[in-house]
């Protein structure tokens, strides 16, 4: 018995990943599937190691680089932001601004 998969990366190139599950003829067959799902866990975890380290210095150069942009951001939010707690002496105060 044989685990395949398959990884197709962004740039469309596919990398096929095999593992077998063989085990000798006394031994319980679930054994040999085990196995060979670990050996699996461990070929995708090479895999996929740098490309998640890559994507993760990518995220902090990102949120770096929005640091440096300033606080402007965080206004706009503020301009749009509508206040929907419910007031017991009377309706909200402020009101949502109509589309156009």
């Amino acid at each position: 018995m044989e685990l395949e998969g398959e990884y197709v990366g962004q740039d469309g190139r596919r990398q096929q990943l095999r593992v077998s599950c063989e085990v000798s003829s006394d031994a319980d067959p679930f054994q040999g599937l085990l196995s060979g799902l670990a050996q699996m866990r461990e070929r995708v975890t090479e895999l996929f190691g740098p490309l998640v380290q890559r994507e993760a210095r990518d995220r902090v150069a990102a949120a770096q680089g929005e640091d440096s942009e300033g606080d402007d951001d965080d206004d706009t939010e503020d301009e749009n932001s509508i206040d929907n707690r419910t007031n017991s002496d009377g309706p909200s105060a402020k009101r949502p601004k109509p589309l156009s």
